[in-house]
């Protein structure tokens, strides 16, 4: 995301988000690698918002700054939109989800950047094996300070936050059993998932430094928790989502995010005590949300029982709803969250559509058709 993503101020006053895309064939829907076209964002020829990724058939965009649910809603349909322009430029369409139904990561190519040649080099077969998409919401804070106090007391929120996003049930031509099967994959990687609690600033750049000495990373950049502080701007950034394809499920993220980080500011500004579950335990949680997503149970990691998820998800809005009330933006979030809940994510609709005609190709021009706007 651009320098401009984030400013100094209040915490969550600021929001900006980044989704990354599959790139298909507008006929077959497989994978479609476009050189030119990734080389091209690459090179900033496609705009500020439109970016490059480590494949040459994935494309990554991001938002400016948004101050307000409406600009968050106004600037992801704009990025969209200049994306999608720019694949057809190519002659390619967007798949928006996590994973392909059908493809795996033999029918990627790196893209031939310094960066991700880098990354090849230290993550191995990790790196070449990177064929899903993710979401990442940016949300402003003051200070290196309050996002490790947001980061701690977020831990025990995430798996909630990933269950409303599933859009990767299928991978490698198979159903994985999974609504978010990106999260498995990659789980993989040695600096991904919910980390310890860390407790100051001075922590968070011990553990840093821990992990450049061992090889692990280069610099703070390249952590992939689900939820870090970032390295270049004044934001916490949440990477635990799966790509939404549908508009108003990217929208609900990105609103719930930066109501939590507001809310989890000012209970630190208050020194208010907070829950700490073993990590073992949230490990068990993420991994449930990712299983069944809102279609079953999720697991509190806090009294380490099973809880319907519609539960679950009440409870968190709950928790927000005070702040979401004051910025005049419960009422579309509650809306949202039972839309959400009536007609499922992105993977309980990519599910239907295959049992419904047995056929992955199907299922990917559905998710084509749903990144457009027409269900």
């Amino acid at each position: 995301m651009q320098s401009t993503a984030g400013r100094p101020g209040a915490a969550g006053a600021t929001v900006g988000v980044e989704e990354e895309f599959h790139l298909v064939d507008p006929g077959t829907f497989a994978l479609a690698p476009s050189p030119e076209l990734v080389g091209a964002a690459a090179r900033h020829e496609l705009g500020e918002r439109v970016h490059a990724e480590i494949t040459t058939t994935q494309l990554e965009t991001a938002t400016g700054i948004c101050r307000t649910l409406g600009e968050v809603r106004t600037a992801l349909a704009g990025t969209r939109a200049e994306a999608r322009a720019a694949a057809a430029g190519a002659g390619v369409e967007l798949l928006m989800a996590s994973t392909h139904p059908s493809a795996g990561w033999r029918e990627q190519v790196i893209t031939p950047e310094p960066r991700y040649e880098a990354m090849v080099r230290r993550w191995a077969g990790l790196a070449q094996r990177q064929d899903i998409c993710g979401c990442h919401v940016h949300v402003g804070v003051p200070d290196l300070d309050t996002a490790v106090a947001v980061l701690d007391r977020a831990r025990v929120h995430l798996p909630v936050l990933l269950a409303l996003t599933g859009s990767s049930p299928f991978h490698d031509g198979g159903d994985t059993g999974y609504e978010s099967y990106r999260t498995l994959w990659w789980g993989r990687w040695p600096h991904t998932g919910i980390p310890e609690p860390l407790g100051s600033a001075d922590r968070y750049r011990a553990v840093v430094d821990g992990l450049v000495t061992a090889g692990v990373v280069e610099d703070a950049s390249h952590l992939y928790w689900d939820l870090r502080p970032s390295s270049h701007l004044p934001t916490v950034e949440f990477r635990l989502a799966d790509v939404c394809t549908d508009l108003d499920d990217a929208v609900l993220h990105a609103a719930l995010a930066a109501s939590l980080v507001r809310v989890l500011a000012a209970r630190a500004e208050r020194d208010e005590p907070f829950e700490q579950p073993r990590t073992e335990l949230l490990r068990a949680a993420r991994w449930r949300a990712a299983r069944d997503g809102v279609s079953g149970a999720l697991f509190d990691p806090v009294a380490a029982v099973l809880v319907d998820a519609r539960t679950a998800v009440e409870a968190l809005l709950a928790e927000l709803a005070d702040d979401l009330a004051d910025r005049g933006e419960l009422d579309e979030v509650q809306h949202l969250v039972q839309r959400l809940l009536a007609r499922g994510t992105s993977a309980v609709r990519q599910r239907a559509v295959w049992r419904r005609t047995g056929d992955l190709r199907e299922v990917a021009a559905s998710i084509v058709r749903e990144g457009r706007g027409r269900d």
